[in-house]
């Protein structure tokens, strides 16, 4: 009996043995997640995608980038020698939870990234398919320290989303919208095809991250409104009618005309055809500048937390040049100059480009491009030269830049020969946006 026993507690013991051997073989087999920085571009490009499918304004579309931007970095640059965090800078931002040991901060950063993502756009069936799949590939290769990096991102991403939901957007969505009078001849109006309402007339009583107040930048006023011929006001007004006027006589290849689609960064364009209004999805000028720092940072081989660092400074600085752009523009309530031009000068001219649904000055594009191209000569330097390629995707040839401040100045002008904007909204533009960008480098100044 004895002799039995024995055996069956060899044979109970082998079996443990095995078992246990197996278990360890597995546990061997799991790797340390690796995360190139291309997944983390991989991620922004799905919530640019999400957002062209959105039709977000450009306003709004800056507070998406914006937020998860900012959980990624806190995440990514905990313990790091070379980066500080952003609560130190940022007043209404609170200190993270720290992460254990075991924590993969790239797979973390990235699960807030695209959790706070999801929290700010509408579909998020394209982002949601991205983010399975991914999670899913991490999980064969290590399942204990993806769960564990998993659970701290969105942890993280809580923490930020509690934030994000204090910065005024939800309320800004119950007040009134931008009131049409006649009784002013300068002041806006809405303009064809679509006479859309103008859009985010409460955007200065957003939040800003490091700006003081939405009009700490505010710019010089620009020209008193007038119809008299010798006033500035009437001969910025002149100038849009003669220099479209004149492009369009060099045909529709001359250089003016590729800078001024290049740069259009219109989200929503409507086209009229019979009784239908169809419309064509782009990116917005934040969505261009972000795409420009994706380009400068594979130039330069950015790592991951560099990249995630460039994009939020960046990202930043398109936030709150909007806010204080949007402060201007609907201080001033400036009218187009294609309400004006069809109403005295030309009733059949149209603009190269479509007038976007809201005041003239300043011009968005030239504040967020001067704010974009300060803040990137600062991180990768001056004469920085690169291929833009970002409007490929919409049928445009690439366009070639000597550096930041240059893509910048193109930037700007294409407002002029698009015929949307006015010289002072431009020059002015450029100005306010490049304070924005200077002060947020002064205060960001997160290298240690």
């Amino acid at each position: 009996m004895q002799k039995i026993l024995n055996k069956k507690s060899k044979g109970l013991v082998l079996v443990l043995l095995v078992v246990f051997a197996v278990l360890q073989s597995c546990k061997n087999k799991e790797q340390p997640i690796k995360v190139p920085v291309d997944v983390y571009f991989s991620a922004v490009d799905k919530i640019t995608e999400t957002m062209i499918h959105d039709i977000f304004s450009p306003p709004v579309a800056s507070r998406i980038y914006m937020y998860p931007n900012v959980a990624a970095y806190e995440i990514i640059t905990q313990n790091n020698t070379k980066y500080s965090s952003l609560t130190t800078k940022i007043k209404s931002l609170q200190p993270i939870p720290k992460a254990t040991k075991d924590v993969n901060l790239e797979v973390a950063a990235l699960v807030a990234y695209i959790d706070v993502s999801k929290e700010l756009i509408f579909k998020d069936n394209i982002i949601t398919t991205y983010a399975d799949s991914l999670f899913t590939s991490w999980e064969k290769t290590n399942t204990t320290e993806f769960t564990v990096s998993k659970a701290y991102g969105l942890k993280v991403a809580n923490r930020v989303k509690d934030w994000l939901h204090k910065d005024n957007y939800k309320e800004t969505r119950s007040f009134a919208g931008y009131e049409v009078t006649t009784d002013n001849p300068g002041r806006w109006q809405p303009t064809p095809p679509a006479y859309m309402d103008g859009i985010e007339p409460h955007w200065n009583k957003i939040r800003p991250m490091v700006l003081d107040s939405a009009s700490q930048f505010k710019p010089i006023r620009h020209p008193e409104f007038s119809m008299d011929p010798e006033s500035t006001f009437y001969k910025e007004l002149q100038e849009v009618y003669t220099v479209t006027n004149e492009i369009r006589k060099n045909g529709d290849t001359s250089e003016e005309v590729e800078i001024a689609k290049f740069w259009d960064c219109n989200p929503y364009v409507s086209t009229s055809k019979g009784h239908l209004m169809i419309a064509t999805k782009k990116i917005t000028p934040g969505a261009h500048w972000i795409g420009i720092t994706k380009i400068a940072c594979k130039q330069q081989k950015l790592d991951f937390t560099a990249a995630v660092h460039a994009n939020t400074i960046t990202s930043i600085g398109i936030f709150d040049a909007f806010i204080s752009c949007w402060d201007e523009k609907y201080r001033s309530n400036l009218i187009r100059p294609e309400t004006l031009i069809n109403n005295t000068i030309d009733k059949e001219w149209t603009p190269l480009l479509q007038t976007p649904p809201f005041p003239e000055y300043t011009s968005g594009h030239s504040v967020v491009s001067g704010a974009s191209a300060t803040i990137l000569t600062q991180l990768f330097g001056d004469n920085f030269s690169f291929s833009d390629d970002t409007e490929t995707p919409y049928g445009l040839p690439v366009r070639k830049f000597s550096s930041f401040n240059n893509a910048a100045k193109e930037a700007a002008v294409s407002r002029l020969y698009g015929g949307i904007h006015y010289r002072a909204a431009i020059d002015n533009g450029v100005v306010q946006g490049q304070n924005v960008g200077k002060h947020i480098v002064e205060t960001l100044n997160l290298t240690k």
